[in-house]
């Protein structure tokens, strides 16, 4: 696995290298208003933005547990927005998991699959002074190993509050989740997330900011903290704007048995103006 995970990730940092030093999007013809290069980074720094997109989210981290395991996540997170109204929208955001990890349940150990999908619904106001988004986030059990999900499917609110200027975004999203049915036999999910961003973009699409991921477990008691600065840029290949980013996931809290030593992140979005 860590030969194709790095030759993953060495092409991305390759791609990302030639998007900042020659952004061939940013060279073309001016685009519609609204989708100049910096405005669909300043849209896709928004999650509650009317922006169909279609992130692939790369995780690599190593050093996990007592078996210094790893673990490579490949999150597959479609977001989809419908107009309810001239002043209301609803956004839709799905993560589906593909894991692929070793060392982590037990020494010499190797699972594969698709983990649980986590889907939220964001009922996102037309922004006034601040953007704000709220709705129900979902837990859906889709794993295909049960080491892999939690055999139950979950249910809770989710809030989005962020302010938005030319080139700059900053907010929080959070989500709690609790099980309300699935196998008895498993341990029920108390969870609450959040995550922390600033972004900053450039008339070329360059972008770069930081975010910090807190996952809190009131049912196991533990909590998991990491900071994360990322370094981005948009692109074309042909017709088909893309975005790229990458970001090392630094942990900063948690128990032995689920914090990594270290982590890398990078994105590839598809993108689709509407």
């Amino acid at each position: 696995m860590k030969s194709i995970t790095y030759k993953v990730f060495k092409c991305l940092l390759f791609k990302l290298f030639f998007i900042l030093s020659f952004n061939s999007y940013a060279q073309e013809e001016p685009e519609k208003p609204g989708n100049s290069a910096q405005e669909l980074a300043d849209k896709l720094a928004n999650p509650v933005a009317s922006l169909i997109s279609v992130p692939l989210q790369n995780n690599l981290n190593y050093g996990i547990g007592a078996f210094n395991g790893s673990k490579y996540v490949i999150n597959v997170q479609p977001v989809i927005p419908f107009k309810l109204s001239d002043n209301l929208d609803l956004i839709t955001r799905y993560i589906l998991p593909v894991v692929d990890q070793r060392n982590i349940t037990g020494e010499n150990t190797h699972e594969f699959g698709l983990s649980d999908a986590t889907v939220t619904a964001f009922f996102a106001p037309k922004p006034k002074k601040l953007i704000t988004g709220y709705g129900p986030a979902f837990l859906i059990p889709t794993a295909t190993d049960k080491l892999l999900g939690t055999q139950k499917f979950g249910l809770g609110p989710s809030i989005l509050i962020m302010h938005q200027g030319k080139g700059l975004s900053v907010g929080f999203l959070a989500n709690q989740i609790w099980s309300v049915a699935g196998n008895s036999e498993r341990n029920d999910i108390n969870q609450f997330y959040t995550q922390i961003f600033l972004s900053n973009s450039y008339k070329s699409g360059a972008n770069w900011g930081a975010n910090v991921e807190i996952t809190q477990n009131w049912e196991g008691k533990t909590t998991l903290i990491s900071f994360n600065p990322s370094l981005g840029g948009i692109t074309k290949f042909g017709d088909q704007i893309v975005q790229f980013s990458v970001q090392p996931l630094i942990p900063i809290v948690g128990p032995d048995e689920i914090k990594p030593d270290w982590g890398l992140r990078a994105v590839v979005a598809f993108v689709f103006p509407q």
